[in-house]
């Protein structure tokens, strides 16, 4: 192909002019071109670079540096605040990352931190805690933050499944989404987070959750909200009952003539999806397990994968594989075109330059594959001993760092590649995130600090330009229009905005629709008339205003907008103020109540219909669910639990304010906390307790000053409830707000629960 620097050039200057087509929601969009969305060309917006492919078109990078600092160094600066794991992301002059806050103290937390792309100066830094979640300490700061140069904000899911909008200048939260709490997102021991993903008017995460309704069984799901205001556009699951949660950052590429965002699940799956629709396209299996690396995406619409579990047949573990996009569909037969066996690369992203296709397994060795045929180029090289970060490449150079600290600076030859400079960091300086390439510097992520290294022989745009050049004909960043939605202009798919929501009895609620064609190009608004109905506690127009009926009672609703034989649906929980009550005499788990139905189950005990924990189904014996609004504080829970005779005992709980009182069965003792697996706040008294005996736990959460107060009581429910209470904590970094909720631990035995109050202090 002729592509010369000229015409890259041209190229690039088109990029701003197509930021007016990446629009509000409320905007018809017309052919989307693929490429780098910033206002500055040389900034690095998300984990994997302006092209969503570890490849920057940056040159006169270094080729060398000394981490010890000092002159001809190549060190610009270090920054022991930004120390941690997380990739870091640059955009309009400022550097964006996720750390630790105040480790080892009560105070402990995460936080998003902006820093000066030039000094290294601190800007501002918004933290947030840590809730509700099992990950060790060592896994915050796991994901990775996302910049929108749009609306120069930046998005991060944090440690507890905690999704923030924040204004990049000031760091001030725009808007932010529990999305353990609202839709069952877990936090597990792993600790793997997902990273935004900005598409126009979207900002796109997923994770597995158990929600409610249909939702109520675990899947891997994708969530897309409105940048602007975290309204949810569109959410989709995969197959349900994945083996694994997973941290594949999706890619948007326009593949066949459409926009499509290819991802990894956790059911060992890649799949492609209209990033505006939500639309599932196709599905490609590729492993038994989870999937956690990046795809690489070619000119030609190809997709490579990588994996470093169980294939889907065979004893091998860990492939590559190449999947032929443009014929993919959920209909056909597989569209894989080869695999490569034997390779174990799990953690660190493909990379595609030209013709070769650069992988890493975890072991840290490298391994150059041919993008036609999958066969191996020249011998593997060993990098260090493990691998979680993933290669950058830029001014004709491979940037690589090893988990133990080892870097490197590779130039690919004919015959493989070459060794330019090798050097292990100083001790404690471990590499979890990638380096990237910005404004003509190296960031480089490691758990000591992170550096900026510039080139101090050379002036910025000195380098390989010729590379810069002819980069972009390696495929996976060619730019790539859209078919224009003109010549595709029959309305296909409707979407009722928003998705899912929350509302009082009594509330009204107005819904948008939008229409979009097969590619999942949105339209204008037809002529057609739209017509809605509803299915549960409420009433629709035909403007698409709803009103929840008045009754105070927890219930759902199911809104459908009609055009033709186009329908499209949003669901709603209904959930009144407080204070609640439910005996469950009904015998079924309240519908509205997220990541309860799959693990609890309706039961009949002592001639009343009560609720039990059930032991029986897998990876879910350990969990917690939530009854209604984020923004709930000050109350009290009660609930009446019993565990069923086994051999051990299980441990109950109830949560409050996002902190869990947990009676906890072999340890015999009654526990206050708000992050398990740290316990960085927590309190204990001892309590004897046995199966077979109803309990009375009652959970009181204030807010008093600066400190959170949490007062706990547990006492047998045939007996008169004491007047003080058991176990009292104070929380000096409070949670100020959170859903009531039900924790509970059944792999040692079943419980049962009853009776479940809340009711405002």
């Amino acid at each position: 192909m002729d592509f010369t620097p000229e015409k890259l050039v041209k190229r690039l200057s088109l990029r701003s002019d197509f930021l007016a087509v990446v629009c509000a929601a409320s905007t018809v969009f017309g052919p989307l071109l693929i490429g780098q969305a910033s206002t500055h060309a040389a900034d690095w917006p998300n984990w994997r670079g302006p092209t969503q492919n570890g490849i920057s078109t940056e040159v006169g990078l270094i080729e060398a540096f000394d981490p010890k600092g000092g002159p001809g160094s190549n060190v610009l600066w270090k920054s022991e605040l930004a120390a941690g794991t997380s990739t870091p992301i640059v955009m309009n002059g400022r550097l964006f990352t996720i750390v630790r806050d105040q480790p080892g103290i009560r105070k402990d937390a995460e936080k998003v931190i902006a820093l000066d792309a030039d000094s290294g100066e601190l800007l501002w830094e918004n933290v947030y805690n840590v809730f509700l979640s099992d990950l060790p300490a060592e896994r915050v700061g796991w994901s990775h933050v996302c910049g929108d140069p749009e609306l120069d904000r930046v998005y991060a899911l944090g440690a507890c499944c905690f999704l923030l909008c924040m204004d990049a200048a000031t760091g001030k939260t725009v808007w932010s989404r529990s999305m353990s709490e609202e839709f069952g997102m877990l936090s597990t021991y792993g600790g793997r987070t997902n990273t935004p993903v900005v598409f126009e008017n979207l900002v796109i995460i997923s994770g597995v959750t158990t929600g409610w309704d249909e939702n109520a069984r675990p899947a891997h799901r994708f969530f897309a909200f409105d940048k602007q205001d975290g309204t949810l556009v569109w959410s989709i699951s995969t197959r349900p009952l994945p083996e694994d949660t997973t941290y594949s950052t999706p890619v948007v590429k326009v593949i066949g003539d459409q926009a499509v965002m290819v991802a990894g699940s956790g059911d060992g799956d890649v799949y492609g999806i209209q990033p505006r629709t939500g639309k599932i396209l196709w599905r490609q299996a590729i492993s038994r397990r989870g999937i956690n690396t990046s795809v690489a995406v070619d000119a030609e619409g190809n997709v490579f994968a990588t994996h470093g579990e169980e294939n889907p047949a065979g004893t091998a573990m860990g492939a590559v594989v190449r999947i032929d996009a443009r014929h993919a569909s959920l209909e056909s037969a597989s569209a894989e075109a080869w695999r490569t066996e034997e390779i174990m690369s799990g953690k660190s992203s493909p990379l595609l330059v030209g013709d070769r296709l650069y992988v890493v397994e975890d072991s840290s060795r490298l391994r150059i594959l041919d993008r036609q045929s999958g066969e191996e180029v020249g011998e593997p090289m060993k990098l260090g001993t493990s691998m979680r970060g993933s290669l950058l490449y830029a001014d004709g150079k491979i940037y690589a760092c090893t988990v133990q600290g080892v870097f490197h600076v590779l130039r690919p030859t004919q015959d493989g590649v070459e060794s330019l400079f090798k050097i292990r960091l100083p001790r404690g300086h471990e590499a979890g995130g990638s380096p990237i390439a910005a404004e003509g510097r190296i960031y480089l992520p490691t758990t000591g600090g992170l550096f900026c290294l510039k080139n101090e022989t050379v002036t910025r745009g000195q380098g390989n330009q010729e590379d810069a050049a002819n980069l972009t004909i390696s495929g996976s960043d060619l730019l790539s229009m859209e078919r224009d939605p003109a010549e595709d202009p029959t309305p296909a798919q409707l979407q009722l905005v928003p998705a899912e929501a929350i509302v009082q009895p009594g509330q009204s609620l107005p819904f948008n629709v939008a229409i979009f064609n097969s590619l999942g190009q949105q339209l204008k608004l037809s002529e057609e008339a739209l017509s809605f109905d509803i299915q549960g506690a409420g009433t629709i127009d035909r403007d698409g205003l709803f009103v929840a009926d008045s009754e105070l009672l927890h219930r759902s609703a199911v809104v459908r907008v009609r055009m033709g034989e186009l329908t499209a649906t949003a669901k709603l929980r209904i959930v009144p103020a407080l204070p609640w009550a439910f005996n469950f005499s009904d015998g079924d788990v309240p519908i509205t109540w997220i990541g309860a139905r799959y693990r609890h189950e309706g039961r009949q005990a002592d001639g009343n219909g009560v609720i039990a924990k059930v032991s029986t189904i897998p990876k879910g014996t350990r969990s917690q669910a939530w009854f209604g609004p984020t923004d709930l504080h000050d109350y009290t829970i009660t609930a009446d639990v019993k565990a069923q005779p086994g051999n051990k005992l299980p441990d109950m709980g109830v949560i409050a304010q996002r902190y869990t009182l947990d009676l906890m069965g072999e340890s015999q003792q009654l526990q206050i906390r708000t992050w398990a697996a740290q316990l960085r706040m927590a309190q204990s008294v001892p309590v004897t307790w046995k199966a077979g005996v109803w309990y009375t736990l009652k959970f009181q959460a204030t807010t008093e000053g600066d400190q959170a107060v949490l007062r706990g009581k547990v006492w047998p429910r045939d007996k008169v409830e004491p007047s003080e209470w058991t176990v009292t904590a104070t929380d000096e970094a409070p949670n100020r707000s959170g859903s009531p909720g039900l924790f509970g631990n059944a792999t040692n035995a079943e419980f049962l629960i009853d009776n479940v109050t809340v009711q405002p202090n």
